[in-house]
Parts: C-alpha cells; structure tokens; sequence
C-alpha cells in the first residue's frame, strides 16, 4: 500500500510540475498575442470575426484560447524567411571576391566551423554555382 501511495505522490509532482509548465507557456503566449495585437492594425479585423463566432453560440474560452496560439506560430515563419540561409550567406561572400575566397576566410566572416563550410561549399559547387580555382580557394561561376 505504501508503495502505491509513493507512487500516486510521484505522479501527482510530476502533473503538478507539467501545469506549471503550461500556465507559463500560456503567459507567454498571451504576451506574444498582445504585442503582435499592439503592433498591427490588421489584428483589429478578426475581432469582429470572433464576435459574430459568439453570437453563433460558440464557446469564448476556447476560441480565446486557440487565437493566440495560430497567431504565435505565424510570427517567427515571417522572421524565418528574412533571413539569409548558411549557402545564401556563403554564397554572397564567395561572389563578392574577384579574385576567389579560401576557407579559412569564409570561416572568419560567417562564423561557421569547417565543416559547415565544406558542406555549404561541396552544396554550390554541385548546384553550379561556384567553382573551384585551386584547393581550398573558390569563385563565383
């Protein structure tokens, strides 16, 4: 018996510990929510949309509580595609150099190790986009 009662006080932390986890989530969702909602007049249109869902008899609670989450996913896909990719990045180092770029280089501007390099490098080449001048140097075909 008492290694049942261990047992339910285990697993009745562990529920205990994963709502936490959730209200947090949903604290931060919600001020995700309001800062997109502050930032964008668009944010003002759908309002009507969930009022007329009301009227309809749906329940606020749930629809509240999904709105802020679809908007939370939509946000970082925008951010996402702003910014350039590791071969984009590669790429426009090599184009930028006349007379070619080594590795080494490449490394100290982007960052990246040497083998991200070799793969981003190994990627263009089959692409056809860059080529090789000697071993280790590369320009833009």
């Amino acid at each position: 018996m008492k290694e049942i009662q261990s047992v339910l006080k285990i697993v009745s932390d562990g529920l205990k510990m994963i709502a936490q986890g959730i209200e947090a989530i949903s604290g931060k969702v919600d001020e995700i929510a309001k800062t997109q909602a502050a930032a964008k007049p668009k944010a003002k249109k759908p309002a009507p949309a969930a009022a007329k869902s009301k009227k309809a008899g749906k329940a606020p609670a749930k629809k509240a509580g999904k709105a802020p989450a679809k908007k939370a996913a939509k946000a970082p896909a925008k951010k996402a595609a702003a910014a350039p990719t590791a071969g984009e990045t590669v790429f426009n180092i090599i184009s930028e150099s006349e007379q070619g770029v080594d590795t080494a280089t490449i490394m100290k501007k982007t960052g990246y190790d040497r083998k991200k390099v070799a793969n981003m490098v190994y990627r263009l080449s089959k692409q056809g986009k860059i080529k090789s001048l000697q071993k280790g140097v590369y320009s833009k075909v």
